[in-house]
């Protein structure tokens, strides 16, 4: 089985709201902070990197508004974002992956620098560009490359970097979104379920097909957060598909069956989730779930259920949720390593472990993760000096 950690440390230098982050991951981490202070920018940066590799760079800084949208705004005008993951391949093997993407004074955007090793320099494959030019490599003939892509995407058609480009495409990112999983869908690949839902009912379906004991699990785990609902099918709707659920009704003496259309946000949303962790099987399977906000739409008392879920799930597949809610962290068993604390300050987002004082009531039994966010008592890390913070060295071997 591949180990449940994928990526172990993520830093991020002028992304949207983030100045400079660096924090390492649990195989179940929670982000978790206000409205607004910046979590769905941290989970961002991680879904920008799947998506220009797995598209193109272009069309990744497009959809989020171009550079100027994705690059820090301050006084400061930075020019530049960066990003460096460090990970686990499937084999076991160390990697590091990392870019930084600058203005251009006629306008645009390059590619300023980007770096990618496996297994440590001059132990593994390696390459380093600067500016759409190979300024190291491992190998001995590198495909061209320009400055307005990332170059991983032409590697990958070396065996020597396809594993570390298959395991940065994999990771999966979901704000699960009711409406598109009401609506009848087109059928699809049913292999990994999209970010909003819209094609759950080919997920479902192709579960059905090669997966069943997964299938069960997510019905077992719906059947707690809605009692009412015993179970969920693809089912053909003319040239579309929709979902099937069968539901308790008072006086019949089996369930009913009521199709997607007919369910309620909340039931559809926590089909979405629970769906989202369970998916795939050992041949194929997410490298990584992020999830926005999985308690939205549920009702409190269905927090123990996908608390347990997201535990579960995360035994084979690392998992990162977004979250300001006391009731899904109320729990003595969550360990204060799974927490990372968001703040924003003037504007800017700080993410950090947890600070001494908390990580002691934690480590106590004395408060849960909830009660100390209930109190505002969930408080990150002090900083250590007034001083302006380091920046971050995103290339390179790290200690």
């Amino acid at each position: 089985m591949k180990p449940s950690i994928f990526l172990k440390r993520v830093s991020l230098r002028n992304y949207k709201s983030i100045a400079n982050c660096d924090v390492r991951l649990s195989p179940l981490t929670y982000l978790v902070g206000a409205n607004g202070s910046g979590k769905s920018n941290f989970l961002d940066a991680l879904h920008l990197v799947s998506d220009a590799l797995s598209g193109s760079l272009d069309n990744a800084m497009n959809e989020r508004g171009g550079l100027s949208e994705v690059r820090r705004r301050s006084s400061g005008h930075p020019t530049h974002f960066g990003i460096r993951l460090e990970f686990f391949l499937p084999s076991g093997e160390d990697c590091y992956y990392a870019f930084t993407v600058g203005a251009l004074p006629s306008g645009g955007y390059e590619v300023q620098k980007e770096e990618c090793c496996i297994g440590g320099v001059g132990h593994g494959p390696y390459f380093a560009l600067e500016r759409g030019r190979v300024t190291s490599s491992s190998e001995a003939a590198f495909p061209a490359v320009t400055a307005d892509r990332l170059a991983l995407v032409s590697a990958s058609g070396l065996a020597a970097f396809r594993p570390a480009y298959d395991a940065l495409t994999g990771m999966g990112f979901y704000n699960l979104n009711p409406k598109l999983i009401r609506e009848l869908q087109k059928p699809q690949d049913g292999r990994l379920l999209k970010p909003a839902g819209e094609n759950i009912a080919s997920v479902v379906g192709h579960l059905a097909r090669t997966n069943p004991p997964a299938l069960r699990i997510i019905e077992d785990y719906l059947h707690a957060v809605v009692p009412m609902v015993h179970g969920v099918e693809r089912e053909a709707v003319g040239p579309m598909e929709s979902l099937s659920f069968k539901q308790d009704m008072a006086g019949a003496k089996n369930p009913w069956r009521f199709l997607a259309q007919n369910m309620s946000d909340g039931t559809l949303r926590a089909l979405g989730i629970l769906t989202a962790l369970f998916q795939g099987n050992s041949d194929h399977s997410p490298s990584l779930i992020g999830i926005e906000e999985p308690e939205t739409a549920l009702h409190p008392g269905a927090s123990a259920a996908l608390r347990e879920a997201l535990t579960r799930a995360a035994e084979r597949t690392q998992i990162i949720v977004t979250s300001h809610s006391p009731d899904l962290l109320d729990d003595t068993n969550i360990s204060p390593d799974a927490l990372l604390v968001v703040a924003s300050e003037e504007g800017v987002t700080r993410i950090a472990p947890l600070g001494e004082g908390s990580r002691a009531a934690m480590r106590d039994h004395l408060c849960s993760a909830g009660e100390l966010l209930r109190l505002n008592q969930l408080n990150p890390e002090p900083v250590v000096s007034a001083a302006p913070a380091r920046q971050i060295d995103l290339f390179g071997e790290t200690k």
